[in-house]
Parts: structure tokens; sequence; C-alpha cells
């Protein structure tokens, strides 16, 4: 893929642009490629560049990518003061729970819903699903859904009053497990070690939930991009994008093995043969 300047706004020229109703509420969803479907799911403040650019490398994988417009102006460096506005109007949306451990946030049954559909519309085995940052821990409450079988949280931040809390309805992550055992799969998930949003206790929480169907890598905090847009530098003052806004794009790196992990982790479960 040509190498696009991140610090300038994406036009999204290259994706289809849908209008989805599911379970009567409308989202615009951003399509591309071909392929099994994967849910890419964008962090704060919206679709931005480095966003795209992450769901173009699921594309070029040998996906179809669905990636819904969830917050924010999609396509745009945002500036640090939009980038608040649309955090602060995410953290008392009805379709989030920012602040509630044991509670899993409403939008996350439309995204099964669209799960549901990107399946049917694909075909494959199952579906893919990433959540990030704010959407980090949604991937994993769309494991009620049979056709996700390729789950990935990157930096889940939620909620952001308990370091130790998980964003999901016990009796919800009491099934999730039962179905990663029953179907024999796993959770990817990925933080920096100094990541002030998604700390180690979260992490922790994960495993004590989930046993070794979780699996969480931690990357050093030398090993992200220092040179970040706007709302990242001035309100994100800690490692912490994976695959997006703190991702080195330089063979080697750390970030880019995380992102090459995540894409055979999808190859793996979304492929005929492979399907467990």
């Amino acid at each position: 893929m040509t190498q696009q300047d991140m610090s300038a706004d994406d036009a999204l020229a290259d994706f289809t642009i849908r209008e989805i109703t599911l379970e009567n509420v409308s989202k615009r969803v951003y399509l591309a490629g071909t392929g099994p479907a994967v849910i890419v799911m964008t962090e704060m403040p919206g679709i931005s560049p480095h966003v795209a650019r992450f769901a173009r490398w699921v594309r070029d994988a040998g996906f179809t990518v669905y990636m819904p417009s969830l917050f924010g102006r999609d396509g745009v460096v945002a500036s640090a003061d939009e980038g608040m506005r649309v955090f602060r109007k995410a953290c008392v949306s009805a379709e989030f729970r920012a602040f509630a451990a044991g509670e899993s946030s409403p939008v996350t049954g439309w995204l099964r819903a669209l799960a549901r559909l990107a399946h049917a519309e694909s075909g494959g085995p199952g579906v893919g699903a990433i959540g990030m940052c704010f959407t980090g821990n949604f991937a994993l409450t769309m494991m009620l859904e049979p056709s996700v079988l390729a789950p990935v949280l990157s930096q889940p931040t939620l909620p952001l009053n308990d370091p130790a809390g998980l964003e999901i309805a016990p009796e919800e992550l009491a099934a999730v497990r039962d179905r990663l055992d029953r179907d024999d799969l796993t959770v990817l998930a990925y933080r920096f070690a100094g990541d002030k949003f998604c700390r180690a206790q979260r992490f922790a929480a994960y495993q004590d939930a989930l046993g070794d169907r979780f699996i969480g890598t931690v990357l050093p905090d030398a090993a992200a991009n220092t040179d970040t847009a706007p709302f990242f530098s001035v309100h994100v003052d800690t490692p912490h994008s994976v695959v997006t806004a703190h991702l080195i794009d330089e063979a080697g790196q750390p970030t880019v093995a995380a992102r090459d992990e995540i894409l055979a982790f999808f190859g793996q479960r979304l492929t005929a043969a492979t399907r467990p």
C-alpha cells in the first residue's frame, strides 16, 4: 500500500459507504475488500487516517472490512479540542457505558447484528472483530454472536474509572467463557506497558475471567510512535494505540509485529480449513 500522510484528512474514497439499519438503528458503514468479514471498530476520536490505514491492511490481507462510524467525523485529523468534544459526548451517550464496570455497552447489540449481516454477505466460516481504545472490549461482547470467531481487544479502555474493571455484564462474560471453551477459541489483546488508560490490572482481570483463552501481549513503551495527531499529543500522554496512532510503520518494529500477528490470527480463524 502506498505510504499516506497521516497528518492529512483521509477522503476514504476507496471504501464503499452504506447506511445500514439494524435493530432499528441506522449507522454509516465503510466497506472494502473481498473474503471473510472483519469488523473494524474505531478508537477515539473517530475514523482517523490511522484507523483507516489499519482497515486497509485488513482489506489487503484478504478480508472484507466493515468499519462502522460510531463517533466523530469520518476521515478527519481531529484537533485536540474537537477530539475532546467527541470523547465527552460519547461518555454520556446512551450507546456506551464509559464508567460502568460489569455492564455491556448497548451498541454491542447493534455490532453483533452487523456481524451476522457481514457473515451472511461475505461468507466463510465466520467473522473477525477488533475494537480499539473506547471500543476495545466490544469484540469480546460480540462473541455472544456465533459468527464471531476471531476477537481482538486493542488497548481496551472502558470502564474509564476502574483500572481492573471489565466492560461486560457478568452473565455475558460467563457465556463468552463457556463459548471459548466449547469452540476452542481464543481472544487476543494488546497494550503498552505504561498505558495509563489500559493498565496491567485490566489484563489481569481478563486473565482471571478467561484463563488461557485470553492471550495478552504487552509492548514496551519505547516501541510507541511519538509523532502523533493533535488529540493524542495533547490528551493521550502515554503510549496507547498499538496498531494505529502509536504504531511505527517500519519493518522489525514491535507494533508492526503486533499488526501482523492480528492479521495472521484473522487468517487462521476465518478460513474453512482451520475452523475449529
